[in-house]
Parts: structure tokens; sequence; C-alpha cells
């Protein structure tokens, strides 16, 4: 059996501090970091800089020569990505799972569209001494949060289609607040006086961040809550006994869940445990 929930097991403490402030605004930094540490990524940044290079639009291919025009959009392309970036994976552990997906859309995509216009604008004085006229500033602010709720749109609607067809889902959004070489199949989360412990296929991890919310960004993957303090994914049990008015389930890691007496009936409804008996 695992250590009881609450109870802390060796090198806790370090663990638990090494945690504490690992918020929100620190998650987010941490994940612009790997994404721009991948070689994809900067594939990516660098080709649609590219193609704004070629195309010149906003009047760029008639004031900047080709090089200038380059440095121009990826600056561009890469601060705007940068900012978006880290406004929109903040606001995914700050706003409220049960909002509904257009209010999540417009939150995320009017915020980043809002983060945005400082780099817009400061780059723009920069490369042609522009600043916007008071007259001016609504309409570029209307455009710039249009575009942002726009491309917010289609990546959120891309992935529920993608979804619907059968596509591998995105990750658990759980999975980007542990190290990259913890990121693995999820296999169970245990809550540990404030802080969730994380297991998946490649080791286990502290979170600050209560079992409920856990379980949330824990979806798409399906999962169970066999106690108030331990939740399963269906996919990591391999074994489950009867123990006394409760059962104990064993977990792909080698690990044992408890489940109690109040939830033994929703373990067997999902086929883990034989309903009589």
């Amino acid at each position: 059996m695992r250590c009881p929930a609450g109870a802390l097991q060796p090198g806790f403490a370090k663990n638990k501090d090494s945690f504490v402030s690992d918020g929100p605004a620190q998650s987010a930094l941490r994940e612009w970091r790997t994404r721009l540490t991948d070689p994809v990524t900067l594939v990516i940044v660098a080709a649609v800089a590219a193609l704004l290079t070629i195309l010149g639009p906003f009047g760029t291919g008639e004031r900047l020569g080709l090089a200038p025009r380059f440095v121009y959009w990826i600056v561009m392309v890469a601060g705007t990505f940068s900012v978006g970036l880290i406004v929109d994976e903040w606001l995914g552990r700050v706003l409220p799972t049960r909002w509904p997906l257009p209010l999540r859309i417009a939150a995320s995509g009017g915020a980043t569209g809002a983060a945005i216009i400082p780099v817009v604008t400061t780059l723009n004085y920069l490369a042609f001494r522009y600043v916007p006229s008071l007259g001016e500033w609504p309409a570029l602010l209307g455009q710039v949060v249009a575009i942002a709720v726009i491309v917010t749109a289609i990546f959120q609607v891309l992935g529920a289609r993608g979804a619907a067809a059968g596509i591998a889902p995105a990750p658990p959004r759980l999975l980007q607040r542990l190290s990259l070489d913890k990121r693995g199949a999820l296999i169970s989360l245990s809550a540990e006086d404030h802080y969730t412990r994380v297991r998946t296929a490649k080791g286990e991890e502290m979170v600050l961040i209560r079992l409920s919310d856990a379980m949330a960004e824990a979806e798409p993957v399906a999962g169970l809550r066999v106690h108030r303090s331990h939740w399963v994914a269906l996919d990591g049990v391999t074994g489950a006994a009867r123990r006394g008015d409760g059962a104990v389930l064993s977990m792909r890691d080698g690990g044992d869940i408890p489940v109690s007496r109040s939830h033994i009936q929703a373990v067997k409804d999902a086929g883990l445990l034989p309903r009589q008996g």
C-alpha cells in the first residue's frame, strides 16, 4: 500500500517547497520555454515569418527591403506567439474549468489580443516610427482582439472536431504542470494536504493544486474518483480486490489505491469489480 493521504514520504518536504512558487504564471513561463526550444515550433515560426516576408502585407513590402522585412516579421511572429502562448497558458489555469467553451474562447482571445497590442505598436514604432493617433487606437485594438479571438476559436474547434473524428485528442492540461520527463499517460491522482500527487507512466510529481481541479484538468482521460483523496485512470487499473467494506485497486505503476465504501458502487459500474459480493 502507498502512504495514506496526507502522510509525508521521504523527501516530500523538499519537493513541497520546490512547488510552492509554481503557480499559474510560473507554469505558463515553463511551457513557453519548452515550446520555444522545440525544433518544430521554431521551424513553424520561421516558415510563417518567411511567408509574410514574401507577401509583404500591411505595407511592409513597399517600406522595407527583403532582409529588414524578414527581421521585422520574425520578431513580430515570435513576439506575438510568445505573448499569446503565455497568456493562453496562464488563462488555462485560472479560468473556471466549468465555463462554457464560447466564454473561454472570448476570454482567452480577448486577453491575448490586448496583451499583443504593446508588441505590435512597439515594433511598428521601432521599424517605422509610427505611433497610432488617439482616433486610431479603437480600430487597432478591435482588429487585433478580433483576430486573436478568431484564431483561438479555430484551434478550439479543430481540437473538438479532431476528437469527434477519432483523431488522438490533445493531452490533458494537467500534464503541462509536470516536468518534461514526467509527462506520460496518467495513472492516478492523490490528494496530500494542499497538493496533488500526480502519477504517470513516467513517474510522479507533487503539484500545488486541489484534487478536484486536477481531476478537471485530467480530461479527456477516462477516470474515476474512488476515494475522497484518490482518482484513478481506468486504463491504469490492472486488478481489484475487495477489502472489508471497501476495495483496493492495483495500478499499472505497481502501487495500490484504496476504494472507500461510498465509491464501491461506482467502481462496480465501471466494471472494475463484480457487481455481486
